[in-house]
């Protein structure tokens, strides 16, 4: 791809408010303190991932175009170069937060590997090396982890014992990315194999409990394939805002299990960077008084399970209220250099010399976003009309956080364990 080729898919990201890759190479973060943040996430998860420890998590908040998913995909490439595997995530009715079967099936099927195409999974099975001790740890792991199921140690045995049989690999890799599997089939396949004694098939756990295995399972098989861990990018947290009480006090406690603050439940070799609006505090926890309302509600249940849930959501929403990492309207300097690269890019993009462009009102909140769109739509105008002198205005858009019955959980057969009936949860959606 020539160089002219790159700029305009840059620009055109860029005018589209979409965080490319190539917009991101042209602007950068402009986040020096969530950069550096983020580098000691990833030194601390490689280290951590030799030992399966679990890896830390950042939240970050900004306003509506402030370049929290800029910022996301920047993240995304640095990952990579790093080494690790990561998948993007953005919260929607497909991708409930507080589903974590969805969750998986969607961070596994989106999972991008550093200088690859395509589907992740067949390509981290195909890595393992039974010879390598980082198989040697994983497998030891997996045959030994107490309340992992044993569907998962007969998988992984199958997986090298059978490498010709193309149909059985087929299953086993199904199964890692969340479909059924059944214990008929496995014992099948293990007697084949004079194994049927070695492993005891035992009931598939809930569909949530399967997930959340699954979650450990395929974090820790990045590290068996020779990657620094798995790190997860969820943009637009704010989305549970819309959901329904219960759903929002289960999005409260998944977002505490992603970020590993559940004492017991920390998923190994993963580490995961939310982004989330900055008004979200003051409109949900404190508006809507979540932050009292959802543990008051739920310790008043008679089920244990919702006991447990209060706890889990107060911690989650302790890191939205404490922890998370405002992201910092753009500098004088940071501006000017920003400005004159897309200038530059918008030059070279369409071969021609922009004229100087004006500016939005500078506030203190006039997030980056604003600037460029506002200085590519003066250039777009000016090259197609000369003579034009382009009046832009600036409206701000504020997200809504009411709730939405379209956010009601639909009947997915795949979107748990088939296996089980159970979808795991105490209370009603």
């Amino acid at each position: 791809m020539d160089e002219q080729t790159h700029q305009r898919r840059a620009i055109e990201a860029l005018r589209s408010g979409v965080p490319s890759r190539d917009a991101v190479q042209l602007l950068g973060s402009n986040q020096p303190e969530a950069e550096a943040r983020f580098q000691q996430l990833l030194a601390g998860a490689r280290e951590g991932a030799a030992e399966g420890k679990a890896g830390g998590s950042l939240l970050i908040a900004g306003d509506f175009g402030s370049g929290k998913s800029h910022l996301l995909e920047h993240f995304h490439h640095q990952a990579l170069d790093q080494n690790f595997v990561c998948s993007r995530l953005v919260a929607s009715k497909e991708m409930p937060l507080y589903d974590p079967a969805r969750m998986y099936r969607a961070a596994i099927s989106g999972a991008a590997l550093p200088g690859l195409m395509g589907a992740a999974l067949p390509e981290l099975a195909a890595r393992l090396d039974p010879s390598r001790p980082e198989y040697a740890a994983f497998r030891e792991w997996v045959n030994g982890a107490s309340g992992l199921s044993s569907r998962f140690a007969a998988t992984l045995y199958l997986h090298e014992q059978m490498r010709g049989d193309h149909e059985m690999q087929e299953r086993i890799l199904g199964f890692w990315a969340g479909d059924r599997i059944n214990a008929s089939e496995l014992k099948k396949a293990l007697k084949s194999l004079s194994a049927g004694s070695s492993f005891s098939i035992g009931k598939v756990p809930t569909g949530r409990e399967m997930a959340l295995q699954r979650f450990s399972f395929t974090s820790r098989l990045t590290v068996a394939a020779g990657y620094s861990g798995w790190l997860l990018l969820v943009d637009e947290v704010e989305l549970l805002g819309r959901y329904s009480f219960m759903q929002r006090a289960r999005s409260y406690a998944e977002i505490a299990r992603l970020s590993n603050l559940l004492q017991g439940e920390a998923i190994p070799c993963m580490s995961t960077v939310l982004a989330i609006t900055r008004d979200f505090e003051e409109a949900v926890l404190e508006g809507r008084n979540d932050r009292e309302r959802i543990p008051g509600k739920l310790r008043a249940s008679p089920l244990p399970a919702d006991l447990a849930l209060a706890g889990q959501a107060e911690r989650g929403m302790r890191l939205i209220s404490r922890d998370r990492l405002a992201l910092r309207p753009p500098d004088q300097a940071q501006l000017l250099r920003s400005y004159l690269q897309t200038k530059s890019t918008h030059a070279g993009a369409y071969g021609w010399s922009p004229p100087e462009a004006g500016s939005p009102e500078r506030l203190g909140s006039t997030p980056m976003r604003t600037y460029v769109r506002y200085w590519i739509n003066e250039w777009d105008l000016r090259r197609a009309y000369p003579d034009y002198s382009p009046d832009t205005v600036v409206a701000e858009l504020h997200p809504t956080y009411e709730e939405d019955r379209d956010f009601e959980p639909t009947p997915e057969p795949d979107a748990t364990d088939a296996d089980s009936g159970n979808h795991g949860w105490a209370g009603k959606p």
